[in-house]
């Protein structure tokens, strides 16, 4: 697998679902957390500046829920960085039964980097353009 791609592995266990049986809708924004996470500690060129005070804040997500998770499914988080712009970019996300191989929900979420320090969002150019521009893959199949 290509290494600008993350795999996270997540078993359902009962905290996750709701009444119907299933994962609630809310638990996969933690599953896709915990990818994203899981990118960021694989790929210095993001932890570093993160850990000089720059954080990575969520402004849109968009979920494509497919089929339904439930009780000790094993799932897959795909976890890759889809677009660098001037002022954001775009992690991409799929989630798969590891079992059948059939897709659970891909996601987008489009981010910016905000320099905790003044409060102000960080262009993506320069020193971050030449962080992450090598890590950008197209996008998952699904989303």
């Amino acid at each position: 697998m290509d290494s600008r791609i993350t795999v996270t592995e997540v078993r359902v266990r009962g905290f996750h679902l709701d009444g119907y049986g299933h994962v609630n809708h809310a638990r996969y924004l933690e599953f896709l957390e915990e990818g994203r996470w899981a990118y960021v500690d694989a790929h210095p060129e993001f932890a570093d500046g993160l850990a000089r005070g720059v954080a990575l804040v969520a402004v849109n997500l968009n979920i494509d829920y497919r089929r339904a998770a439930v009780m000790n499914d094993d799932l897959k988080v795909e976890t890759c960085l889809i677009r660098v712009g001037g002022r954001s970019g775009v992690v991409g996300h799929r989630i798969t039964h590891i079992g059948s191989g059939e897709l659970v929900a891909a996601a987008t979420l489009t981010f910016v980097l905000l320099d905790q320090r003044s409060g102000q969002v960080v262009p993506m150019e320069g020193e971050w353009a030449e962080r992450l521009g090598p890590l950008v893959v197209d996008a998952p199949e699904g989303k």
